[in-house]
């Protein structure tokens, strides 16, 4: 019994260091982007020569998104001459092909490429098609994406700086009124890119790469070997693959794109499994050439640690519950000072788990949405649900490490989109076209 209380002890002690550093981490990046003046502005830049580009839209199965992203891009204010737009259409067997072929008959500067073999995903899709692209800048987008005629602009103004080899720009979900759980969604996707990532960027972090609404300088990516094929994350693979290679990443906050976010808990869950099993495969691809980086500051290998480690915060969290459960019902381990012992988890339960919340309110407090704080009540939904798809997905991840199998495979997000129906659907509790952004 002894043994027990003491293993319980410890790991509720290790639970709560655990989810205190990411509870101080969380209320540092809030304050910091509260408190934060206007980031520098590189569309203000003079004399830049905008660069040749070449956009990259994989799609598989999306002939109910294709035609409006295909449009949003052909009537975009970017050089036509330095333009070229590849849609992929990587193996699809619905109106996909047909939708691109339409397109390219009518603008020349879409040039499709059709797959239909070969390893399946995104990142093989990217492989494949960039191998003769030559155009200085590659610049990416999700299919169910609707960049603003502006976008391309701002995506690329960031590489003037020859030591940014990735721009990011910020996600904002425009079906938010569609279901609660992407009213949730909206929450989460605020708090990481209004409040988080703009502020990892400004206290000197390079920000996270994501392959739905950025781009890459097409040196650095053939500097780091290209996408790697087999990540479930590519755009993660491909940041850390930069950072240690000497190229930074940019955060665009005013390079707002919208997408379609999950509607229901199934595709969100399937959405999310593949997340945690790709980020985490990065962290054990990546986790001895950080240390070993020269280059970086103890301050940078931290933060890069506490990014790839997030999705850990889940099952120490489970951990903590259960050993908590363990010492409540066990009599022995109750002969302790109560007061003293009470005092400190509630305490602690104020200061980490209200840490999210803080940030996300930060995030809305900026954006101007005041009706939607009224959903962060809600948000304990979105938070449990969560908790179990990322246990879930560490469990898949480890058990097939451990004793094979054939792991994770790439998941298309569905789509529920009317065909055709661009950007003016349903955006719900103040639509992102609706709200006051503060850069």
């Amino acid at each position: 019994m002894g043994f027990i209380i003491l293993t319980a002890r410890i790991l509720v002690a290790i639970s709560m260091l655990v989810l205190t550093l990411y509870a101080v981490r969380h209320y540092w990046f809030a304050f910091t982007r509260l408190r934060m003046r206007r980031p520098k502005d590189t569309m203000e830049l003079v004399g830049f020569v905008m660069p040749t580009v070449t956009v990259l839209v994989p799609m598989h199965n999306e002939e109910k998104v294709a035609a409006d992203i295909l449009q949003a891009l052909v009537e975009n204010d970017y050089d036509q001459s330095k333009l070229h737009i590849i849609p992929i259409n990587d193996r699809s067997d619905d109106g996909t092909a047909k939708i691109i072929d339409e397109f390219a008959a009518r603008h020349s500067i879409i040039k499709p490429f059709h797959r239909t073999g070969g390893q399946g995903g995104k990142p093989a899709a990217l492989v494949e098609v960039t191998r003769g692209i030559q155009s200085d800048i590659l610049l990416m987008f999700d299919a169910d994406y609707v960049p603003g005629k502006g976008m391309l602009k701002m995506l690329v103004a960031p590489f003037a700086d020859p030591e940014i080899g990735a721009v990011m720009g910020r996600v904002v979900p425009y079906n938010v009124g569609d279901s609660l759980l992407s009213g949730l969604l909206s929450l989460e996707r605020a708090a990481g890119y209004q409040s988080a990532q703009q502020s990892r960027y400004n206290l000197g972090f390079t920000a996270q790469f994501g392959g739905t609404v950025g781009g890459v300088r097409r040196t650095a990516l053939e500097a780091v070997g290209g996408w790697n094929p087999q990540s479930l994350t590519e755009d993660t693979d491909l940041t850390f693959a930069m950072l240690l290679n000497g190229w930074r990443t940019a955060y665009l906050n005013r390079a707002e794109c919208y997408e379609e976010v999950p509607q229901t808990w199934s595709v969100r869950r399937r959405q999310l499994m593949r997340w945690v099993m790709g980020h985490t495969a990065c962290l054990h691809d990546y986790w001895p050439d950080i240390v070993n980086a020269k280059f970086l500051t103890v301050r940078e290998k931290v933060e890069c640690f506490f990014l790839l480690g997030m999705y850990w915060t889940a099952p120490w969290l489970v951990i903590g519950w259960i050993a908590s459960l363990v010492l409540f019902f066990t009599i022995e381990a109750h002969y302790v000072p109560i007061l003293a012992i009470a005092m400190t988890l509630l305490g602690y339960q104020l200061f980490s788990n209200q840490s999210n919340f803080v940030e996300i309110g930060s995030a809305l407090l900026l954006d101007g949405n005041k009706r939607r704080v009224l959903l962060m009540p809600l948000n304990l939904l979105n938070f449990f649900a969560n908790i179990g798809a990322t246990c879930h997905a560490l469990l898949q991840f480890y058990s097939t490490r451990l004793f094979g199998g054939n792991g994770a495979s790439w998941y298309k997000t569905h789509r529920t989109r009317a065909a055709g129906s661009g950007s003016g659907g349903s955006f719900g509790l103040n639509s992102p076209k609706e709200k006051e952004v503060e850069d």
